[in-house]
């Protein structure tokens, strides 16, 4: 279901139609538009399940994914993430070349926080990521979790050695009104002020335009590419160049088997944060697009 803070999905793709959303004039400088060429990432494909699934609906869908053939892990990393309670079924009977995450996890140390999981228990069970930042946690009016919550949860979850797939992106009206790098810039900076410099080797940031989230429109090729470019060339200004080249930037907002090729051969795209099309078997098809990213660096 869309998030109730948003336009619908119809009236979402009308505004769309009607008034095609601006491609920005980036002004990211010549040296970080050539870092992509540079330096070879390792493709990430991530599968965001949300709050789905059954028992039965997970181990059908894990079957399906383990019917695939091997991965090459040298050239393509990938990472599913269940609902908490699913997490260690969808562990045990999931194929070993991939991945497990958590979708969200508690600011700090264990305590008296009924109902939340820190992140010293994902490690525990032998987990390696967790979601953070998720526009549905940043804007649904129930949890609109804000920038600084954001950056000190990466920060806790950094610091108990897990890796954060941490989200950022825009409104539609904010993409409407030029606003989209100074959005994306405003919660990385948040994120910024609270890391150490090291941190950033265990960030995978996904950009995924919240107008293109669960409603069937993406972000053209031109405009995923624009943005992770801006992205890229603030690591570069912010952080440091060997950040700015080696931090893996993906793609998420209505990612499909039918529009990924054209996102994952942009140079400055570098895997996919996957939602609804990551609860299907062609999932696998996404997957896959690692080696068309592969033969476009050739």
């Amino acid at each position: 279901m869309f998030p109730a803070f948003a336009l619908s999905p119809t009236a979402i793709t009308s505004r769309i139609d009607k008034h095609p959303l601006p491609l920005h004039r980036s002004k990211t400088p010549r040296r970080a538009l050539l870092m992509s060429a540079q330096v070879t990432r390792k493709f990430f494909v991530g599968g965001n399940w949300k709050c789905n699934g059954t028992k039965q609906s997970i181990q059908e869908l894990c079957e399906a994914f383990n019917a695939g053939k091997n991965i090459d892990s040298s050239q393509v990393e990938v990472v599913v993430a269940p609902p908490a309670p699913y997490a260690m079924l969808t562990r045990s009977i999931l194929r070993q070349d991939f991945g497990v995450a958590l979708q969200n996890c508690w600011v700090g140390k264990p305590g008296a926080f009924t109902g939340e999981v820190a992140a010293e228990m994902i490690k525990d069970i032998g987990l390696d990521y967790v979601i953070l930042g998720h526009s549905e946690r940043r804007h649904l009016p129930e949890i609109k979790e804000n920038d600084d919550l954001v950056a000190r949860k990466t920060k806790y979850a950094i610091d108990k050695g897990l890796t954060v797939i941490l989200c950022v992106g825009e409104l539609l009206e904010e993409r409407e009104a030029g606003r989209t790098r100074e959005v994306n810039e405003r919660q990385l900076a948040a994120v910024k002020a609270r890391l150490d410099p090291a941190d950033w080797s265990k960030v995978v940031i996904a950009y995924e335009p919240v107008w293109a989230i669960g409603t069937g429109k993406v972000a053209t090729a031109a405009q995923a590419q624009e943005a992770h470019a801006e992205i890229r060339s603030w690591l570069h200004r912010q952080v440091s160049e060997t950040c700015a080249s080696q931090t893996r930037i993906l793609y998420g907002g209505s990612v499909t088997p039918e529009n990924c090729v054209e996102l994952a051969t942009q140079p400055d795209v570098d895997g996919f944060l996957v939602g609804g099309a990551s609860l299907k078997p062609t999932f696998l098809d996404i997957v896959r697009t690692h080696e068309a990213k592969t033969a476009a660096r050739v």
